[in-house]
């Protein structure tokens, strides 16, 4: 086993340079959710050149490749990397900005990519020791409802080789590169939008007797909205409910207008009290704007599922992320209320979905995913190559 591991992180350093240019090449050519065009043809491309057996077109932009050891039909297992950006516009002031305007790898889909790449490349390269086979999922669409994954999944990316177990990474800016974080169980939240329309009778403000007031309305609606969470919910189920925008049709210093929209998400991590809080908010929408003389619609679109961290795969995870970084570097992380279609995954197969170090405080690299000045310390991208490739093998050498 010592030989493996050896193998794999020396790979891991020689491959640096090619990975940090396949990172740049990517992140200076960001393309948005269902539009990774040219992405896919990229990593199409990468992985041709190195002999790598692959499928361009999953999910239309989406890259499936195998890479086959010794009596490839005994096991599969999956890597998983999102391809996608951001609409953001890129503010930092590096070689390979992004070139392309208002779009950017603000979130990291850029090293999960060439980190994966990476990965591929070590997996081939020392394929005769292991045994099975290792599924690459290069998934478009993460930042886009209905989520990419789904899609993938709908068309059969889990099946034929179906993996056993599925792993996925993501840049985590608070941890300090060359450290990696993770969670069993119930890791992040399930994500729905809420679009909200109030309709009331609009009329001039200092005559609001003869109106029905849709703003008064609103508030009264979104701090009944909030009681779900405090009065309705089980305490011990994590659950969050944020209004992020609010504007109205017409309105003034001395006018109120006819209609008042919203728009929040819903965030919680059991599918069965997720589905009864959907009923309640529309309860109590129709029921505040009835007792005040109103009206009022409220659209919930259901997003992502929870993301469990199977417990076995996450703690074997651990073990391996030991072996290949040692315990100092690998710590355990809370609970999450943002969301990830890596969840679809691990709806369908045990999965485990972990942090990678990419912060460096001492070089500035400090900010969150998200913001227009995101970076990372590139030396992150030796231990994201060489840490998936090592989970995969790692987990085809465990008895079945």
């Amino acid at each position: 086993m010592q030989s493996i591991l050896q193998r794999i992180q020396e790979e891991a350093n020689k491959n640096l340079q090619r990975v940090t240019d396949w990172r740049r090449h990517i992140h200076a050519n960001p393309e948005l959710s269902f539009k990774e065009v040219e992405t896919g043809k990229f990593i199409s491309k990468i992985l041709t050149e190195a002999g790598i057996e692959h499928q361009h077109g999953v999910a239309d932009n989406g890259v499936v490749a195998l890479i086959k050891g010794n009596n490839p039909e005994s096991r599969t297992v999956a890597l998983r990397a999102d391809i996608d950006a951001l609409p953001i516009t890129e503010a930092n002031d590096v070689p390979y900005k992004s070139k392309v305007d208002g779009v950017m790898h603000a979130c990291g889909h850029d090293v999960h990519s060439a980190s994966l790449l990476g990965a591929a490349q070590i997996l081939h390269k020392v394929r005769d020791s292991f045994s099975g086979t290792v599924k690459l999922i290069f998934q478009p669409a993460e930042e886009m409802m209905p989520g990419g994954a789904s899609i993938m999944i709908r068309e059969g990316v889990l099946e034929n080789p179906k993996p056993e177990a599925i792993f996925g990474q993501h840049v985590h800016p608070p941890l300090e590169v060359g450290k990696i974080g993770m969670r069993p169980g119930m890791y992040m939240a399930s994500a729905d939008e809420l679009y909200l329309t109030v309709n009331g009778r609009g009329g001039h403000g200092a005559l609001p007797q003869d109106c029905i007031d849709p703003i008064l309305l609103i508030s009264h609606i979104i701090v009944g909205l909030q009681q779900v969470v405090s009065r309705r919910s089980d305490p011990t189920i994590p659950t969050v409910l944020t209004i992020g925008k609010i504007n109205s049709e017409g309105g003034n210093t001395n006018v109120i207008p006819n209609a008042v929209h919203a728009l929040g998400t819903f965030r919680t991590m059991n599918e069965e009290w997720r589905m009864r809080a959907h009923d309640i908010m529309r309860e109590t929408v129709a029921g505040i704007a009835k007792s005040m003389g109103g009206e009022a619609e409220l659209r919930i679109v259901k997003g992502y599922p929870f993301l469990i961290n199977d417990e076995e795969v996450t703690r074997a995870a651990k073990k391996y992320a030991i072996e290949y970084l040692g315990e100092e570097n690998v710590v355990d992380l809370p609970i999450r209320m943002t969301a990830e279609d890596f969840s679809y995954y691990t709806h369908h197969a045990p999965g485990c979905f972990y942090r990678l170090g990419t912060g460096n405080p001492e070089k500035g690299i400090t900010s969150p995913v998200h913001t227009t000045t995101f970076n990372i310390d590139e030396a992150a991208l030796e231990w994201g190559a060489g840490l998936m490739a090592w989970m995969a093998v790692r987990r085809l050498m465990e008895e079945a």
